[in-house]
């Protein structure tokens, strides 16, 4: 069984081998170093909105989410799920379209088949700017461009009409002239500075709003 320390250790080995302190990955997260060393102890798990966030700074693929999804998603029970994963999928030169669909329709069946009556929201993917890229960052993120990410979120828009979900395009705001990341978001070309999370929490506020009335009025 995976256990809440596991998923702490999970945790730790990620950011560890990603080279961020916890003060470095929480700053990220934004929230206290405290709380990053009560997930790693296994004390605490975070909150299910922090795990797309999470796996976007630690480097998570779908696959280790799919061997996690009792206690990042299932276990916690949760009304909605917001599900935003799948991007770092798209950072290798072995990527291939239908294989990451396969991976994220099992993910999409998993919390559907164990959390009947959830209501559950698929998150287009945010662009990017490979022209902001330090020179460090170039390689690494060479594969991971707006064409792949245009092409997944179209794919991912038909799965939520196929299984009912709601499809949320929260990037207005974020996009340059060309259809890049705007550069003064965006840290390495690719993950976003605070600036840019806030324009997707204004874009989803009116979101949780109608949801937060919705489960209201089902008490």
């Amino acid at each position: 069984m995976y256990t809440f320390e596991d998923f702490g250790n999970t945790i730790r080995q990620l950011r560890t081998a990603s080279g961020m302190s916890q003060q470095q990955f929480a700053d990220q997260l934004l929230v206290s170093r405290g709380a990053v060393s009560m997930w790693e102890a296994g004390k605490r798990l975070p909150d299910i909105s922090m795990i797309s966030r999470i796996a976007s700074c630690l480097g998570v693929e779908t696959y280790e989410l799919l061997d996690t999804m009792g206690p990042c998603i299932l276990d916690l029970e949760p009304a909605a799920v917001f599900l935003n994963i799948g991007t770092n999928d798209m950072n290798g030169a072995d990527y291939v379209l239908p294989e990451f669909l396969e991976r994220y329709e099992r993910i999409v069946r998993s919390i559907l088949q164990k959390l009947p009556g959830v209501k559950l929201y698929l998150l287009a993917f945010y662009p990017v700017n490979q022209a902001a890229a330090p020179p460090e960052a170039v390689e690494a993120f060479r594969y991971r461009t707006n064409e792949r990410v245009q092409e997944a979120n179209h794919e991912i828009q038909k799965l939520a009409d196929r299984y009912h979900a709601e499809y949320l395009d929260l990037n207005a705001g974020l996009r340059d002239e060309a259809g890049s990341l705007r550069k003064e978001l965006t840290i390495d070309g690719v993950h976003m500075h605070v600036e840019g999370y806030r324009i997707v929490l204004d874009n989803l506020l009116p979101v949780l709003e109608e949801l937060a009335e919705k489960l209201k009025a089902k008490e």
